[in-house]
């Protein structure tokens, strides 16, 4: 009986493949095979045998549940593996796993699994960000409030909010790609590190095997591939984890029902929002990811622990990830898929933006009229303080704040109506909007 909602409700079926039992008995074969070979090419073994074992190292031949049946007998995965294969390559069987300790398998068949999920997210990425440019270049000069603190601050357009997003997913995809050379290496050196059961040749064989498998060296190995890249990586899925969180509560926030100016796609010939309340078009998606989020970052706790191992190895490392690596890559594939089709449907209500921007009044221009003042000769502190009594005045009496700027003659003995008005126009104060955006898509397009 499935348990884990990885099994039945996340995840999506190219992703999970990658790290299913199938595919990862078989990424252990390679490596096997890999090392039958690299032993061939420096003389350690006569090619044929290396053929065969080649050959053999395939789900075709070394079936599962054969590891498992000798698994469950001798508790010892790895092991079980080598007797499984060794079987079906008959006398060839007696070069398999030569000088090798379980973890040159285990590690670089982990690197060759993860290098496929990177190389599935980083398609994710890509479509991501191509998707929010697109919603960036559609609404460049779709003018909306601001907000910093959750209150109303100054115009800016839907554009610049969505082409920083698009932005903050291309650094993602940099960061991802940057770290993969240190994060996608293998080993092979045996028990401790040294290679001596590989004899005179250790280095070759190590080099040998690694280019067959398309993964970088350890330079610098204990029994195990050092746990620091583990950290890395998880840092890198789970800084791109808060992104992805950071977008889905602006959604949330932006489809709340006194603001409303985007909202989720929503099905209304079949899609329900609620078993009671008939009415309601849910941010489901945007809060699903939030949480899913907030689990890929969980699991930073334990990859940390896991980089902490007594003298050159210990156990404590295995079990936990065989959580946190599957699980992150998972569900990161998910939820990028899922904020794709998010955005990529996403309903952007620029009216109610424009009557939101109409709400706040003209008194979030308060900083386009001090600098209009400054460029009449006052200073800007004096500027500054002016402006705030009226703005505060114009808030408490909730009148509009042009007819207390009219009323103060420390204003309109600088600036006339017109410029007044001039001062108050949202449009007139975007700045360089425009051209950020463009610059923006320039970059990410």
């Amino acid at each position: 009986m499935p348990v884990c909602p990885l099994d039945f409700r996340y995840g999506r079926p190219e992703m999970k493949a990658i790290f299913d039992e199938e595919n990862r008995l078989q990424r252990l074969l390679d490596v096997e095979a890999a090392l039958a070979m690299a032993h061939a090419k420096v003389g350690n073994v006569k090619q044929d045998h290396a053929d065969i074992v080649k050959k053999t190292a395939s789900t075709r031949y070394v079936k599962l549940a054969r590891v498992q049946e000798i698994d469950a007998k001798i508790n010892h995965e790895i092991t079980a593996l080598i007797r499984a294969l060794s079987e079906q390559c008959g006398e060839s069987g007696k070069y398999v796993h030569v000088g090798a300790t379980s973890n040159d398998i285990l590690d670089t068949a982990a690197a060759l699994q993860i290098k496929d999920a990177i190389d599935l997210l980083e398609k994710d990425l890509a479509e991501f960000r191509k998707v929010l440019a697109q919603k960036a270049r559609e609404n460049r000069d779709t003018i909306m409030v601001g907000r910093t603190h959750g209150q109303y601050a100054l115009p800016i357009t839907f554009g610049l909010k969505v082409g920083n997003y698009a932005l903050e997913i291309h650094r993602q995809q940099q960061r991802l790609k940057e770290c993969s050379t240190r994060i996608l290496v293998g080993k092979m050196s045996g028990a401790v590190g040294t290679g001596a059961g590989f004899g005179p040749k250790a280095v070759d064989i190590q080099k040998a095997v690694m280019a067959e498998l398309g993964l970088g060296v350890e330079d610098g190995p204990t029994q195990i591939v050092a746990r620091d890249r583990y950290v890395e990586l998880m840092s890198v899925l789970c800084n791109i984890s808060c992104s992805i969180e950071k977008f889905a509560t602006e959604v949330r926030n932006l489809q709340r029902g006194e603001i409303a100016e985007v909202s989720e796609p929503f099905d209304e010939n079949n899609q329900v929002g609620s078993s009671t309340m008939a009415h309601k078009k849910n941010p489901v998606t945007a809060e699903n990811v939030c949480g899913l989020a907030r689990i890929v970052r969980g699991f930073m706790s334990p990859s940390f622990e896991s980089a902490i191992l007594w003298h050159e190895r210990d156990l404590t490392n295995s079990s936990a990830e065989r959580f946190f690596v599957p699980h992150s890559f998972i569900l990161m594939d998910d939820m990028l898929a899922k904020m794709t089709k998010l955005f990529s449907g996403l309903v952007v209500n620029k009216e109610q933006m424009g009557r939101n921007l109409s709400r706040a009044g003209s008194v979030i221009m308060a900083e386009s009229v001090i600098l209009a003042l400054v460029g009449k000769g006052m200073g800007r502190q004096d500027a500054h303080e002016l402006i705030r009594k009226c703005s505060m005045e114009s808030q408490r009496e909730c009148e509009e704040f042009k007819s207390h700027l009219m009323a103060n003659k420390g204003v309109t003995s600088l600036l006339s109506e017109a410029e007044i008005d001039a001062a108050l126009d949202p449009r007139a104060y975007l700045g360089t909007t425009g051209q950020t955006v463009d610059n923006i898509l320039k970059i990410v397009s």
